[in-house]
């Protein structure tokens, strides 16, 4: 069940509110405070969904609370409720990260909208925080080649940055990770970080993934759904396998990045954003722009910093270092001891032709964790460690 802050200090309007969430769902539990103080208590002490908050009130105004709830639970989406004099001040609110605003008297549709999709963005960005806290160790960055430690040299210097960058890079080589560790060093790391796989979605749902739809927008839009830029504002998103996105999509993600707004599918509202984007590739996007797949002018928006991951082979020194990693890690999941890989058996790894890359090798050394013995010998690898 949904629980919803009301902090409003004219008891009429909060019986209207009150009556119209509860009775639109019955997944709403709605709390009630007379000014700012009194909420601000009640957000110290308990756990909310979602609060709407009016902006002139005594004791502590609107924006003073969306102040204090963003040092204390940031997480926590802010509506503001305005007054027909108040509409500037609503609009500046947003800067300061308020989720929307709505006016008084409150439009039954525009209520429950906001509400829907405010909710819908902090159920992802509770979701992206549970998963952050299992992302630091499962996106560390192996290895102490000479192309690694570029690697790490550039993504030390971009970091910080708004700056956009494109990895490239065969696959299973760990584009996904560079994406992760670009993010966690940056300073929007308490924010978001969306992962969209282009290669995954349907060519006809790409936009609605995206940027969002509003009900009635095509046969199955049933209610109005926030997107990924909009899940991913003040944070990261990351476009995987841009490579295969339409050009429709594409044409779409050129003006986010050129006017930093998106509209959702089936609406002219342009929404804004503050996003920084991250894009990966396993393809030539010059040769995709020659035979028209790829637009030239989003490839120069992306392409900022480029950073390409080199395939396994090319760094096969770091290979003693992931064995190592993977066997600790296959480890753990299992809940017994490590294996240890005989110089020989990582020498037989070595010389392997690693066509899978990262990914290929991760796979072998489970392989030979599950079927080898207590040590791990160039005679299990030569008996398991086949990769076909």
């Amino acid at each position: 069940m949904a629980k919803i802050l009301l902090i409003e200090d004219e008891a009429a309007i909060r019986r209207v509110l009150n009556k119209i969430l509860t009775e639109e769902s019955k997944e709403y539990e709605v709390v009630e405070a007379e000014d700012g103080l009194a909420g601000m208590e009640l957000v110290k002490n308990e756990d909310f969904d979602l609060i709407l908050c009016d902006i002139k009130m005594p004791k502590m105004d609107g924006v003073e609370v969306l102040e204090a709830v963003k040092k204390v639970k940031p997480e926590i989406p802010v509506v503001m409720i305005s007054g027909h004099g108040d509409l500037d001040t609503a609009v500046n609110t947003m800067k300061l990260g308020a989720f929307d605003y709505i006016s008084k008297p409150p439009d039954l549709n525009r209520l429950l909208n906001t509400v829907r999709n405010a909710l819908d963005r902090k159920e992802l960005v509770v979701e992206n925080s549970r998963l952050k806290k299992k992302v630091s160790k499962n996106y560390e960055m192996i290895g102490e080649s000479e192309e690694i430690k570029h690697i790490k040299n550039i993504i030390e210097k971009v970091a910080h940055t708004d700056a956009r960058v494109l990895v490239t890079g065969p696959n299973g080589t760990g584009k996904e990770l560079v994406a992760h560790w670009l993010h966690q060093k940056s300073d929007r790391s308490k924010g978001p970080m969306i992962e969209v796989n282009c290669a995954a979605i349907p060519s006809e749902l790409i936009e609605s993934e995206l940027f969002g739809h509003v009900k009635g927008a095509f046969t199955s839009a049933n209610k109005d759904r926030a997107g990924k830029f909009e899940a991913a504002n003040k944070g990261t998103i990351f476009l995987d396998e841009i490579g295969d996105m339409s050009l429709s999509a594409q044409a779409k993600v050129l003006r986010a990045l050129q006017e930093n707004k998106i509209s959702r599918v089936g609406s002219d509202k342009d929404i804004k954003i503050d996003v920084r984007v991250i894009a990966a590739t396993n393809k030539d996007l010059k040769k995709e722009i020659e035979e028209n797949n790829f637009r030239e002018d989003l490839y120069h928006r992306l392409a900022v910093i480029l950073i390409e991951v080199p395939p396994l082979k090319e760094r096969k020194e770091d290979i003693p270092l992931l064995v190592d990693y993977f066997s600790e890690k296959i480890a753990q999941e299992q809940g017994t001891h490590k294996k240890e890989f005989t110089s020989d058996a990582i020498e037989v790894l070595k010389n392997y032709d690693w066509r899978g890359n990262i990914r290929e090798l991760r796979n072998v050394v489970e392989r030979l964790f599950i079927l080898g013995g207590k040590e791990i010998t160039k005679e299990d690898v030569e008996l398991f460690g086949s990769r076909f």
